[in-house]
């Protein structure tokens, strides 16, 4: 009897302390959607709510008042800000409730509201409390609960607003309404993408927090922007301009590290001079205006012509008297000015260090830009110092006078190939149509079969010595330029020709596409005719957008989420993302059947209608142009200004998934693309 009573007794005792158990079926975080802005700006505040399985929370807003308890916000008044109208449920879901009898709105798994603040000094404090009721799908059973929330650490730039507000030690009750598909103003007043929270957790930082981790990250990259389509034309410029005859191998070693060192101070205080004058939006203007790079089209085109011997660049007899007495004068202001004109080109590269070294300026940072430049600098300025030097290494081979001469040759060829590259940046951004893709390449292959015939000794130039026997390596270098022109033919009719997408204008400008009409390039129907469809295109056929406005309301329609791509027409790195990557088939089908594309261009000079004009909150400038725009957009909402980068947006313009910028990898970009998705099922 004892024993069954003790059994009987730790029974008891047990299943009580199961169901004493304190459940906690969600769990609340409560962020704002950016801890940075200025006085005046509007913001908002998210509620994220993770519910555990079988269990449902109940949202703020439904027509059954006698039904079960709704979500409801209190925000402590505060003279830092005003609320903007009321709390929103983004997207919930419906649901009959047999005990209550009456359609109600739920969450199951993710649950989002968000209070839109307008800021009003720069103490910003926001703080309040949230009651809820979370129920089983299993059981029946309801928890009702509450919480508390205080957000204070935020970065906010400006004076004060004048404004009447209540007293800090009253509430307000905030009423909430459900917002199934909600429709933001466009650019200057929308909300704008977000990055939201959850998707941040156990990433890393791009740039790094540490100032080491910063430095070495730009020093990296210094390095890896030599690869870039838009900075290798510099290096057959700088190996010629440093081909003399008439000084010893210790000048030559001088004037390179002198080249060098031009190098890295003009970066350093260009770039972040640059960026504090003119904004972040000003590396664009400076890479895409058709002065700037007609200018260098031009300077590559006068090189070219003398290094294939037509005049020689040489500077007039009284300087060159002068620069004999005053030892070198005169050749440092020449080689000053070939590093002026390095940083000049390489300007145009969009890899994202540049962009975040220039937004940190133009957003009042001062150190950590100069260091970032500096680091970026000095590993972009190492290689061409070398090749600066590299001459004279040539200088010292058997029968250097002769080869030598053949190596400026060559590199003339290759000038005047690479020269058109920047001529086709400006025709693309204003859309002039003079230099096509089939055109480009019909050229490059008369340029390259000349080389080629140059190496067999068919040809000759003016400074050349006579060619009795064709060696071993002109021979090879011969067949690997007749290659690359048998290489090139295919592209006359359509070939994609992925290794040089960087280098040619994009595919829509082709003439005589075969390959397209072949396959016939089709895809999923859009909502509408997209606007400015009649000057802009997307490659490989794709149908899609070049309006933020109009893309992120077909993309609510079709229920699908918004890629986006911010690029530019002379965003070499993007024409090589769409070329090598996009072409593959899992990327194609993917873009064509589970998204709506955008492309945003940041470049382009169309200036919109006066009555979509507005001043940016960024910068305080006027915005005129698309390309203004769409570049105030990327700034404003993401921090970043660089090309290409990919962004993949849900109904309530939240980002899916981390942003993607310049990696080739294609396995990569599939994981981007499907986890953006997998995100906006499990929202929407």
């Amino acid at each position: 009897m004892q024993k069954r009573f003790i059994f009987f007794f730790l029974f008891t005792l047990s299943f009580s302390v199961i169901y004493a158990q304190i459940l906690t079926p969600s769990k609340w975080e409560v962020t704002p959607a950016t801890p940075k802005a200025r006085v005046g700006d509007e913001i908002d505040i998210l509620f994220h709510v993770k519910i555990d399985d079988n269990w449902y929370l109940y949202s703020s807003e439904f027509d059954c008042e006698d039904g079960p308890m709704k979500t409801t916000f209190d925000f402590i008044k505060d003279p830092s800000f005003q609320l903007v109208g009321k709390v929103s449920a983004i997207n919930p879901v419906d649901k009959f409730d047999d005990v209550f009898e009456c359609d109600v709105k739920i969450f199951k798994k993710t649950a989002e509201f968000r209070q839109r603040i307008k800021i009003l000094t720069p103490k910003l404090k926001i703080s309040g409390t949230y009651e809820f009721q979370v129920c089983t799908e299993v059981d029946g059973r309801c928890i009702p609960g509450d919480g508390e929330f205080l957000l204070t650490r935020f970065d906010i730039t400006g004076s004060a607003l004048s404004s009447e507000t209540p007293k800090e030690d009253e509430t307000e009750e905030v009423p909430a309404t459900t917002e199934e598909t909600p429709q933001p103003e466009f650019y200057g007043n929308s909300k704008g993408p977000y990055i939201d929270a959850t998707i941040l957790d156990g990433e890393a930082s791009q740039t790094g927090d540490s100032m080491w981790g910063y430095m070495f990250f730009a020093f990296i990259l210094g390095f890896a922007s030599l690869i870039t389509p838009c900075v290798f034309p510099m290096i057959p410029m700088t190996v010629t301009f440093f081909l003399k005859e008439d000084q010893t191998k210790s000048q030559g070693i001088r004037k390179g590290v002198f080249f060098g060192i031009s190098v890295i101070v003009i970066y350093t205080i260009a770039g972040t001079l640059f960026a504090l004058l003119f904004g972040a939006e000003g590396l664009n203007a400076l890479a895409t205006h058709w002065i700037p790079n007609l200018f260098v089209f031009a300077i590559f085109i006068v090189f070219a012509l003398s290094f294939l011997g037509m005049f020689e660049i040489t500077a007039p007899h009284q300087l060159v008297n002068k620069a004999d007495q005053q030892s070198e004068k005169g050749g440092l202001v020449g080689i000053f000015f070939m590093a002026s004109t390095l940083v000049l080109v390489s300007f145009s590269c969009t890899i994202p260090i540049v962009g975040n070294v220039l937004v940190l300026s133009a957003g009042g940072e001062v150190i950590k830009p100069v260091v970032g430049m500096f680091s970026y600098a000095l590993a972009f300025a190492i290689p061409f110092t070398l090749f600066a030097i590299f001459p004279e290494w040539l200088k010292g081979m058997p029968k250097s006078g002769g080869w030598l001469n053949s190596v400026k040759v060559t590199l003339g060829f290759l000038e005047l190939a690479l020269a058109l590259k920047f001529f086709s940046i400006a025709d693309q951004t204003y859309h002039w149509g003079l230099l096509d893709r089939d055109l480009n390449i019909a050229l490059w292959i008369v340029i390259f079969t000349l080389l080629g015939f140059y190496f067999l000794g068919k040809l000759r130039m003016p400074s050349d010595s006579p060619v009795e026997k064709v060696s071993v390596p002109r021979l090879l270098w011969a067949t690997l330029t007749f290659s690359f022109v048998v290489y090139l033919i295919p592209g006359l009719w359509g070939a994609p020709l992925k290794a040089l997408a960087g280098y040619l204008p994009p595919m829509h400008t082709h003439d005589f596409d075969l390959v397209s009409m072949a396959r016939g390039d089709k895809s999923d129907d859009i909502c509408g005719e997209p606007l400015y469809g009649d000057f802009l295109h997307l490659p490989h056929g794709l149908k899609g957008y070049f309006d933020y406005d109009q893309a992120l309301t077909c993309a609510r329609q079709q229920n699908k989420p918004l890629f986006i791509d911010f690029t530019g027409h002379g965003c070499t790195n993007c024409r090589e993302m769409e070329a090598v990557v996009w072409s593959d088939p899992q990327v194609m089908d993917r873009l064509k059947n589970d998204f709506v594309v955008v492309a945003l261009y940041v470049d382009d000079k169309t200036e919109l209608p006066e009555s979509e004009w507005y001043t940016s909150a960024y910068d305080g400038k006027l915005k005129k142009t698309m390309g203004k725009q769409n570049a105030d957009l990327q700034i404003t909402n993401l921090e970043n200004n660089a090309q290409p980068f990919y962004i993949l947006l849900g109904k309530d313009e939240r980002v899916l998934a981390w942003p993607y910028a310049y990696n080739r990898d294609v396995e990569s970009f599939v994981r981007f693309l499907d986890s953006g998705k997998a995100k906006f099922k499990e929202l929407y």
